[in-house]
């Protein structure tokens, strides 16, 4: 008798989605010369990615780190077709290693944006504290590098999710919307009551808290 197990608990979900809505939104006013909500958005990211940092140590069971960190005799023995059941339940070694490039490069695009400068009239909030050469190569990074790389890794990982669909009959992103996945066998679930939401609400408030103090700190 299948078992529909919560595995993504909402704070999960709901960063998943609203991620995916900044950097749409982030390409969208890079492209159209709306600078200053690009800068705008890019806070906000940046606060999404601080609190899936924290929500990685202290979210729901699938939702942590610890809960992905596959070995690379792991991730052969998977692309071997050698791989546990158990694999597919949260994100599988292939999954896992998705979601930590894309927080990766997403860090570093960010990051690399707060000390671009345009040279004609955006620059980022951390700009003054670096040296020129610094600046300078951020800003080529940030414009030429970083964009196309987080181009790529969405088009694979958009790419993944057809061929879960098409080829092994899996809708992943079902489980992104409702929380919940019909498996084969009972296995523990994520934690997703009032408690654990608060504890999430509390981590985006000092995410948030963080990034409106550096920007404090760093002002003129």
């Amino acid at each position: 008798m299948p078992h529909l197990v919560r595995i993504w608990d909402l704070p999960t979900r709901l960063f998943h989605w609203l991620l995916a809505l900044c950097v749409i939104a982030l390409v969208t006013t890079a492209q159209l010369g709306y600078m200053e909500w690009h800068f705008r958005l890019g806070y906000a990211a940046l606060t999404l990615l601080v609190f899936r940092l924290l929500w990685g140590l202290f979210g729901g069971r699938w939702s942590r780190f610890a809960a992905f960190v596959y070995s690379p005799v792991t991730l052969w023995h998977y692309l071997r077709g050698q791989g546990d059941p158990a694999y597919a339940v949260g994100h599988s070694p292939t999954g896992a290693l998705s979601v930590f490039a894309l927080l990766f490069f997403l860090l570093a695009q960010v990051g690399t944006g707060l000390f671009s400068d345009d040279e004609i009239a955006a620059s980022g909030p951390l700009t003054r504290l670096a040296s020129s050469d610094f600046v300078s190569l951020a800003s080529w990074y940030h414009r030429e590098v970083g964009k196309r790389v987080l181009i790529v890794l969405v088009i694979l990982h958009t790419l993944a999710i057809l061929y879960y669909l098409w080829r092994k009959r899996q809708n992943l992103v079902r489980p992104m919307l409702t929380g919940d996945k019909e498996l084969a066998q009972a296995i523990p679930a994520s934690r997703d009551d009032a408690g654990s939401r608060l504890l999430a609400a509390v981590l985006l408030l000092l995410s948030a808290g963080a990034v409106a103090l550096l920007l404090w700190l760093t002002a003129p």
